[in-house]
């Protein structure tokens, strides 16, 4: 995979190679004379790129990387009773959170500022450490800097990170999962074309699989259900139940909905 740099970034260049480099993936650095619209839009496969802001993940004329300071008008607003996901998750009680399926980490973000303490498990190596530099610019914003606190971020597979969990005897309060890719609803019968996938989520598209049982989030349930009093889905609001297993509650928006799984003791 490529890392593009305009020469005076050719120092972090290197940092962000030896970081992802001890992480599995190798990264030729290209010295280019401009990263702008138009190189982008010349170069579109799939590569990294970076600036005066950090690392970026770039592709098609579009480069993203996790934006938890745009996220900051939403904290501002939010409150345990007008988000949808803090009743969920029950967020007034400051629990301990896993969320599971990491994504750019903006729902975790906004319940570290509500008041849990929030464990982020991200497997893919990029996408890990494009969150690792969004966590680390947090630590040091005014408004941020208290939610990312309360964040811990872990590099490892969501299901052998959950096992591990089971296996210590250790239960968590909640285990949040908002699946990339969840599966289509066979039986819908709205089949109106979908708005088109933010510029954000078309590069995570183009960095991570799309098959595979762990990407649709379906076995994860199970092992969530092993370590967490309930278990919180995110879903797309027509969209079937995450492994086909009909939720104990639900909280239903415009556009999605939470299912929750309670852990009922012996």
């Amino acid at each position: 995979m490529r890392l593009f740099c305009e020469a005076e970034y050719e120092d972090q260049a290197q940092h962000y190679a030896a970081v992802l480099g001890s992480r599995g993936i190798n990264l030729g650095i290209e010295t280019v004379e401009k990263i702008n619209s138009r190189f982008l839009r010349l170069n579109p496969e799939l590569a990294l790129c970076t600036d005066a802001q950090g690392l970026w993940l770039c592709a098609n004329g579009m480069k993203m990387q996790p934006d938890w300071k745009a996220e900051i008008p939403r904290l501002k607003r939010a409150s345990l009773k007008s988000e949808m996901l803090a009743r969920a998750c029950q967020l007034g009680e400051k629990p301990q959170l896993i969320d599971a399926t990491a994504g750019l980490g903006h729902d975790s973000l906004l319940m570290a500022h509500l008041g849990a303490e929030v464990t982020l498990v991200e497997r893919h190596p990029i996408l890990f450490t494009l969150l690792e530099e969004s966590l680390a610019q947090a630590q040091t914003d005014a408004f941020l800097n208290s939610a990312a606190a309360r964040i811990k971020l872990v590099f490892a597979d969501s299901a052998d990170y959950l096992r591990q969990q089971t296996a210590r005897q250790h239960r968590i309060d909640v285990v949040y999962l908002d699946p990339m890719f969840p599966q289509r609803d066979q039986n819908q019968q709205d089949h109106k074309k979908q708005a088109q996938v933010k510029k954000q989520m078309q590069l995570l598209h183009m960095l991570l699989p799309e098959q595979g049982e762990m990407d649709l989030g379906d076995e994860l349930l199970s092992l969530a259900q092993a370590v967490a009093k309930r278990v919180i889905v995110k879903r797309p609001r027509h969209a079937g139940f995450l492994a086909e297993q009909t939720p104990d509650h639900q909280w239903l928006g415009d556009a999605c909905r939470f299912d929750a799984y309670f852990y009922l003791p012996d």
